[in-house]
């Protein structure tokens, strides 16, 4: 089992510059963010590519070689192999193959690495990783099929799988601890339908989560849904200074990355987003739609039925189907509906068009 202190020296590792990383907190973002004189003063204890998001925010810029985040084109996230844009639909259905009882089978491999990721222009974070990012990959498949997932452990610490669902007590991913360059076959039959996530369950569970092990794990009704624009979005956070609280807030691990590159959409598209939080630290997070309503399906173990809405909350592990069509063209936000966690990064939009 590990030990706390170890793991934060761990963290530590890979910290470029930790006297200037000491020196913010989200409290000092959001201070910054306020610019007024005191505001101002605060953007000197701000790392620069921190400091561009905050003045991306306020309207201002920091020079004129510096581009404020919301101007800034995606190529320092696009070289570290993690397209927000491109996971947002990306689903993977693993390898098929038929059964000699007809029942279909999905073959997947997931991967545990240590990795430093990109949160923000210029920031990054030394995380924990299934498939090299954050978050792992959407698994999808149909109620009933036979699942097969091998896990390899890449990393320097111990992990598991645990998926949410009916499975057998030795695919459970709790017990089964998977040393560093060891590997686990998880076998089990995908039941029941609806939308859920997996994370690692090793101890201490909060590192481990809070250091990116977590995804969407999606399955399908035998009689598929309405046809809709599908995408996925992992709520979730990362405690950038290692103080026990997150300095930014993310759809899919990139702060404000929708703010940036808006969801393009038309009116009157049939959309679905098969939403989840995995943040740690704090007790809920939440998604806002501005301009108009979803049908919210929570789990989306039912078909039938949900609550008609703009704000739901959702605690760490909870997730949920929202569906809906715009009837409007614009430009329509979606964000935390903490305010805290959109001004630090949890924010998007919706680019409807014609």
């Amino acid at each position: 089992m590990e030990k706390e202190e170890n793991i934060k020296s761990e963290n530590k590792k890979g910290i470029s510059n930790e006297k200037e990383q000491k020196k913010y907190s989200r409290r000092s973002v959001l201070k910054a963010g306020s610019l007024g004189a005191l505001g101002f003063a605060a953007m000197s204890y701000l790392p620069t590519g921190l400091q561009n998001v905050v003045l991306a925010n306020s309207g201002h810029s920091n020079d004129q070689k510096s581009q404020p985040f919301v101007n800034k084109k995606s190529p320092l996230v696009m070289k570290h192999g993690f397209n927000p844009m491109e996971f947002l639909t990306k689903f993977d259905y693993g390898k098929v193959s038929i059964l000699p009882n007809g029942q279909t089978q999905r073959e997947y491999k997931i991967v545990a690495e240590d990795k430093e990721i990109e949160v923000a222009p210029g920031v990054f974070y030394p995380a924990w990783t299934y498939n090299g990012a954050v978050p792992g990959p959407t698994i999808r498949c149909t109620e009933g099929d036979h699942l097969k997932i091998k896990f390899v452990n890449k990393s320097s610490h111990p992990h598991t799988i645990h998926f949410h669902g009916i499975h057998p007590g030795k695919m459970d991913g709790v017990y089964e601890i998977v040393p560093p360059n060891g590997t686990f076959m998880y076998e089990f039959d995908a039941d029941p339908m609806g939308m859920h996530v997996y994370h690692c369950h090793a101890m201490p569970l909060k590192k481990h989560i809070e250091k990116g092990l977590y995804g969407t794990f999606i399955i399908d009704p035998k009689t598929p849904r309405s046809k809709a624009k599908e995408m996925v979005m992992v709520m979730n956070g990362f405690d950038t200074n290692f103080d026990g609280g997150n300095e930014f807030y993310t759809v899919n691990g990139v702060a404000n990355y929708h703010l940036d590159h808006p969801i393009k959409v038309k009116v009157g598209e049939p959309l679905r987003i098969y939403l989840s939080n995995m943040t740690e630290f704090d007790l809920i997070n939440s998604f806002h739609l501005h301009g108009d309503v979803f049908r919210y399906y929570s789990t989306g173990t039912n078909l039938e039925n949900y609550e008609l809405t703009d704000t739901i909350t959702q605690c760490q592990g909870q997730r949920g189907i929202l569906e809906w069509s715009f009837k409007f063209p614009g430009k329509f936000m979606f964000h935390a509906h903490q305010s805290e966690f959109a001004e630090l990064g949890w924010m998007g939009v919706f680019e409807v068009v014609e």
